[in-house]
């Protein structure tokens, strides 16, 4: 399996983290022509990092949207984009789905059995990324949210069954080198390339990535 990875961990100054999510963001909207929003951050305040949000009960610490307005603040324009993180440096990078592509969620365990098929198989393949609570998501042409579900009942499993979740319009990724606590950071599985500037369609990967999130759940069950 192809494994591209950026950043390994967060380096010491904040101040180079800041420089890396700037560069990042602005190549995401510049080479990909992706929209791109700030999220929140972390502080490093204390021994345990903290999401700027201060809410005790946060679920994505680091990474997810500060305001509702979120989705008209997204913009693909590089010179936007460095005005957005020139006001806050450490902003998590989101990237908001059903615009350029979607995103098929899997665990990370059925993703590496899915993602080896798919290169026996030559399969086209886009952009993977994998978050550090162990998911992996591929990146695919927008419209996916809309033909997954009927999809896989077609390969006999009720999608309620596999942990397989469509990210589509409304909603949001953390792009890579997005540090999520307490974790570590968002990593490139599969790099953006001139090659997999053509993303997939979802109807190519769906019976690949449902065959392993069936094997996943079986071992779920049987553990």
């Amino acid at each position: 399996m192809e494994e591209t990875i950026g950043v390994t961990a967060a380096p010491p100054v904040p101040q180079q983290r800041g420089e890396q999510l700037l560069e990042a963001a602005v190549r995401y909207a510049d080479e990909r022509h992706w929209d791109v929003f700030p999220g929140a951050w972390l502080e490093h305040d204390g021994e345990t990092p903290r999401c700027s949000c201060d809410a005790e009960d946060c679920t994505a610490p680091g990474a997810h949207p500060t305001a509702p307005g979120w989705a008209g603040q997204a913009s693909g324009s590089a010179s936007a984009v460095r005005r957005m993180w020139s006001k806050q440096p450490r902003a998590s990078i989101l990237l908001p789905t059903g615009r350029a592509f979607e995103a098929l969620d899997v665990p990370e365990t059925a993703g590496c059995l899915a993602l080896a098929r798919m290169e026996r198989m030559d399969l086209p393949l886009g952009p993977v990324t994998r978050t550090p609570d162990r998911r992996m998501l591929f990146l695919v042409l927008p419209g996916a949210s809309a033909k997954v579900p009927d999809r896989v009942r077609s390969l006999g499993w009720p999608p309620a069954a596999l942990d397989l979740i469509c990210r589509g319009e409304g909603e949001y990724i953390a792009a890579p080198p997005t540090r999520m606590a307490p974790h570590g950071c968002v990593q490139w599985v599969r790099r953006p390339t001139a090659t997999n500037r053509w993303l997939p369609d979802a109807e190519e990967l769906i019976s690949a990535l449902a065959y392993a999130c069936g094997r996943d759940a079986a071992a779920g069950r049987a553990r």
